[in-house]
């Protein structure tokens, strides 16, 4: 289906081997270049303080797979979740997360997988008097709490990971001349625009870029990508999308 093709894969390395993998299965060949490093937060006594408050909440969100393995983590550290604490999250790799944690009942968009799409959901609209603590990076948009606190809700975030921009061989990545190249977070873009200048970015911005969210997918034409293509979420999303891309070429052959 992929046979031959290069294709990047700039996700997390601890989160990148599952796509990776089913690229080979594809025939393809994955070509790793994490755009960010993701790590727990250096000094945790903030963290478990608000973790053992917990009781005290309503709901705790968890906006991404990060969240989950480090905030179920900490959790794990300090206790254990409070049985009447409902769990929410905004995609379908954080659902499964939860629930490979040993998790149910959570609450999660089936259609628009981001902040808007969690918002939009009948359990999260009558909220006034809530008590809600949402686990993220260090920063991020501030969408989801703010709209919660519009709701009447009190809202905390509670960082239990932290981001950073490794460093790479630009030039490396474009004498290994891949097909396509696949990003799945604004930040991650905006890390991989800022490390290519010159013959770099002219070298690369005419590759097909696959992304999961008409948000990065705008932000990509916005910084000069020329062949934005925008696929289903997960890895389900991407590889579908790269298959498509595969076959259509192949027809205009």
């Amino acid at each position: 289906m992929l046979t031959g093709l290069k294709i990047v894969v700039t996700r997390p390395r601890d989160q990148a081997v599952q796509l990776a993998q089913r690229i080979e299965l594809a025939g393809g060949i994955p070509l790793l270049f994490p755009l960010l490093e993701i790590a727990p937060v250096q000094d945790a006594r903030e963290l478990h303080k608000q973790i053992a408050r917990l009781p005290e909440f309503d709901l705790a969100i968890f906006i991404s797979p990060n969240a989950v393995r480090y905030g179920i983590a900490a959790i794990r550290t300090v206790g254990t979740l409070p049985p009447s604490l409902k769990i929410a999250t905004v995609g379908q790799g954080s659902a499964k997360a939860l629930r490979d944690a040993g998790i149910a009942n959570i609450i999660a968009p089936a259609e628009r997988f981001d902040s808007e799409g969690l918002l939009a959901l009948p359990e999260l609209q009558a909220v006034s008097g809530w008590n809600v603590m949402i686990f993220r990076g260090d920063g991020g948009r501030e969408l989801l709490g703010d709209t919660l606190r519009e709701r009447g809700a009190k809202v905390e975030y509670a960082a239990c990971y932290q981001r950073s921009k490794p460093r790479h061989d630009v030039d490396a990545l474009v004498h290994a001349a891949p097909d396509a190249i696949t990003v799945t977070s604004s930040e991650a873009l905006d890390n991989l625009w800022q490390m290519l200048e010159g013959e770099a970015q002219a070298a690369l911005r005419d590759k097909p870029l696959f992304v999961p969210h008409e948000r990065i997918a705008e932000l990509a034409r916005r910084q000069g990508w020329r062949r934005v293509v925008l696929s289903g979420s997960g890895d389900d999303g991407l590889l579908s999308a790269l298959v498509a891309w595969k076959k259509e070429a192949e027809c205009r052959s």
